[in-house]
């Protein structure tokens, strides 16, 4: 069996490590730092999470004229040192990926690591994908450290 191909990114917060956790949960911030015009070219038409292990979430983007939902699953959620989901599009990946993050705290602030395995067929993507992450976990700093 091939190994998936995977993105890793590892990010220091000066925030809590329970801040960095809940910020992935609540769609008030995602609004603000993974998702919406703060963030890229795009307007926010629905964020909603159910934040719980079998939990769905579903993050719709109007981006380029286009529509795009955002999917997923949780798989494990264990405040506030790691957060397991499925990850995908609907209408264009119908094999999902895995994103995992693991939070460890340090001192006032904590490190994230971010592990995003990808299908395959999605293994193109790898640098757009790992630019993305970065970007969006970045502008979660700026949001949390204000």
């Amino acid at each position: 069996m091939n190994a998936l191909p995977t993105v890793k990114i590892v990010r220091r917060y000066q925030a809590p490590a329970e801040q960095v956790f809940d910020a992935w949960l609540d769609p008030a911030l995602l609004g603000r730092w993974m998702f919406g015009p703060e963030v890229r070219d795009e307007e926010i038409v629905r964020l909603s999470v159910d934040a719980k292990v079998g939990g769905c979430f579903s993050f719709v983007v109007q981006r380029g004229g286009q529509e795009i939902d955002h999917v997923g699953r949780y798989l494990e959620i264990d405040r506030p040192s790691r957060l397991k989901f499925t990850w995908g599009l609907v209408g264009m990946s119908v094999d999902e990926s895995w994103v995992t993050l693991d939070i460890v705290a340090d001192g006032e602030g904590c490190e994230l690591t971010l592990t995003h395995e990808l299908d395959p067929a999605w293994a193109d993507y790898a640098d757009r994908t790992r630019q993305g992450w970065t970007m969006m976990c970045g502008k979660l700093a700026e949001v949390l450290e204000k």
